[in-house]
């Protein structure tokens, strides 16, 4: 989210501090690695919205929870930076109206980023829940990106139905290992791209510990070098982006 996929590099999740992976039953991790050969697999771009029926409300889907009052506290290090990362489902929707679709009705879930301490970004992103299928789909992000405790731009924005932009899918309501779909389809501003890599996870991070956790690998088409790693949990969401990982996180009220 937020017009950002976190650096990785091959092998940064075996240095992870405090985070343990261990693959359980017959699934096995395919994350990507330097000298790898490329996969030319395309990436899902177009998933049939209008047979769905959106919810901007609920947990339908385990590892992307909609419920407000759902909040996650992530920290570790990037560079040189102590970042702080917390992630808050608010009370608050947006409607946006999309063509060929209609005007769905999304959630807004707020990110908050400091940087040792200095607020860096405050973004607000728009997401709904395929009732049909479980699917949460990305609509958006208004972002609001910081120096010196004042806005300085607002690069990364987009809502899908302006500018040719259209939903993402940010997480499937089936994970399939290898399925491969694009996370935001916002041309010349953000495309992102999700491929599903790890199934059936233990995960021990600072908050504790998450079995049946699952990876997902996240490149970009607009840049060649950016590459992440994102790991979430069931019934509580994002547990590890890249090199941060969950320190605490509150259920929804």
């Amino acid at each position: 989210m937020s017009g950002k996929t976190r650096l990785w590099y091959p092998g940064a999740l075996g240095l992870l501090a405090g985070v343990v992976i261990l693959i359980l039953g017959s699934h096995a991790s395919r994350v990507q690695a330097a000298g790898a050969k490329v996969d030319k697999r395309p990436f899902t771009a177009s998933f049939d919205l209008a047979r769905c029926t959106f919810q901007s409300t609920g947990s339908a889907n385990p590892y992307f929870i909609l419920d407000p009052g759902h909040e996650l506290h992530l920290e570790g290090e990037e560079g040189k930076e102590e970042v702080d990362l917390v992630i808050t489902v608010l009370d608050d929707t947006e409607d946006i109206t999309v063509p060929g679709i209609g005007t769905v009705r999304t959630r807004v879930v707020e990110e908050r980023e400091k940087a040792d301490g200095e607020l860096k970004e405050v973004s607000r992103n728009f997401f709904a829940i395929c009732e049909e299928t479980s699917d949460v789909f990305y609509f958006g992000e208004d972002v609001d990106n910081y120096e010196g405790g004042v806005i300085v731009n607002h690069s990364s924005a987009w809502r899908a139905g302006t500018n040719g932009a259209m939903p993402g899918l940010i997480m499937p309501g089936t994970f399939l290992l290898g399925s491969r779909y694009f996370q935001e389809i916002a041309p010349g501003v953000a495309l992102d791209r999700g491929e599903n890599t790890g199934m059936d996870q233990l995960i021990t991070v600072p908050a504790g510990n998450f079995p049946g956790s699952i990876t997902i690998f996240e490149t970009s088409a607009l840049e060649r070098n950016s590459k992440g790693v994102k790991i979430y949990a069931p019934g509580v969401g994002l547990i590890v982006d890249g090199t941060v990982r969950l320190v605490d996180w509150t259920p929804a009220h």
